[in-house]
């Protein structure tokens, strides 16, 4: 299978008032056409420095970044913004929804700021809102959708333009165990059922054990992997975890 990211000796520094943050140290990541990867790491590891310049929201310092065998590096802050509004979908840990439009108004609104036909935008809005099981939830505003719920009406609106990536920092972090575990539940089936291609970044066991690989990060480097297979087992992960990271 093709590459959809390759990062390539990649370096990122930080000033920190007088002091200077290697946040990122040679990192090199390929992630394959349909697969789950998951970065974990903790706190200052630098796995969301690497998911933002995966996204394109950043540049790094030395390096270069691939997506669907574009080179963001090469792109004018222009061009990444339009890549990434056309071939990516991100999540964030906030869910990012507009408080007076609907759920499916929320869905559709990134082609519509696109300039596509309303009525295909409407077809496919519809589709992914039955993908992520909120049929009956299409007329309410976010004030009337549990947490769970916002973060689906989010991953159908960052899959509305069929990206080549989908990126979620933390997708779960400001979730209960059970909204959780369906996010979780969701992205896998996602890979398994629609071959999206997908890179999560994650501090919990628990959420990359539905990854098929794990890539742990300590100090701006890769410790190693874990081949987690996307079978939930947080046991496992959590106990390589702790052997890599140290």
């Amino acid at each position: 299978m093709p590459d959809v990211v390759n990062v390539i000796d990649v370096h990122k520094h930080y000033r920190l008032g007088a002091e200077d943050v290697h946040a990122l140290r040679g990192v090199c990541l390929r992630v394959e056409a349909g697969r789950f990867v998951a970065i974990m790491g903790a706190s200052g590891s630098g796995k969301s420095t690497l998911l933002h310049l995966i996204g394109g929201l950043d540049l790094p310092d030395a390096g270069r970044i691939l997506v669907a065998g574009e080179d963001l590096t090469q792109m004018t802050d222009r061009q990444r913004t339009l890549f990434r509004r056309r071939r990516m979908g991100i999540v964030f840990q906030a869910y990012n929804l507009l408080p007076t439009l609907t759920a499916r108004e929320n869905v559709m609104l990134p082609l519509l700021v696109d300039g596509q036909p309303i009525e295909a935008i409407e077809r496919r809005a519809d589709e992914l809102i039955r993908l992520v099981h909120l049929d009956r939830r299409t007329a309410h505003a976010p004030s009337a959708l549990s947490g769970g719920e916002q973060q689906r009406v989010a991953i159908a609106r960052a899959l509305l333009n069929s990206p080549d990536l989908l990126l979620a920092d933390e997708p779960t972090g400001n979730l209960d165990p059970g909204a959780s575990l369906e996010i979780w539940h969701l992205l896998r089936r996602l890979a398994d059922e629609t071959r999206t291609t997908i890179v999560m970044v994650t501090h919990e066991a628990a959420a990359a054990a539905y990854a098929d690989r794990v890539h742990v990060l300590r100090e701006g480097q890769f410790a190693g992997v874990i081949e987690s297979e996307g079978k939930g087992d947080a046991a496992l992960v959590a106990s390589r975890y702790q052997e890599l990271a140290g």
